[in-house]
């Protein structure tokens, strides 16, 4: 093959397009190069034509086979997620969620507890026994009119809180 076809930057052995040779090169090493460069082009070009026909043998052998496009993609997911959950990053972050679930779990039951201590020390105070008080009475103003008893009857002890 001629120089022309590869795309060379010599125009003819021994001779740059510039005409003339990078400093600290010989016009035989130029020509050895040159000849090298052709070669190596050569093989590129031999490589990608095979390259080629070994895709297309495997795309022939998987569709033979029944290996459809989308099952591959499925395949490589599920690997791709497997490599995922195995790598250390992802078992630090599942376990660091871990403990901070734990955390959080912890926490609110610990909240809980304080609402429901909170409520009972409320329910003793003063404040909210004079309510119940006053919701009782008026419970019994209005239970009592309809059972046909007087205002003025006094209220059982039998609160519903």
């Amino acid at each position: 093959m001629e120089s022309s076809e590869h795309g060379s930057s010599m125009s003819s052995p021994g001779v740059a397009i510039g005409g003339t040779l990078p400093p600290g090169i010989t016009e035989e090493e130029a020509e050895e190069m040159q000849v090298e460069l052709i070669k190596v082009e050569d093989e590129i070009q031999t490589l990608r034509q095979v390259l080629v026909a070994k895709e297309r043998h495997a795309a022939e052998l998987k569709r033979r086979l029944g290996i459809s496009p989308l099952s591959e993609i499925k395949q490589n997911l599920t690997k791709g997620w497997h490599e995922v959950q195995c790598s250390n990053a992802y078992k630090r972050t599942q376990e660091t969620l871990s403990q901070a679930g734990q955390m959080t779990s912890a926490a609110l039951s610990s909240m809980g507890s304080v609402i429901r201590n909170r409520f009972g020390e409320m329910r003793n105070s003063p404040s909210f026994k004079s309510f119940e008080d006053k919701v009782d009475n008026m419970k019994y103003k209005v239970m009592g009119r309809s059972n046909g008893e007087s205002d003025h009857s006094p209220p059982s002890n039998n609160a519903p809180f």
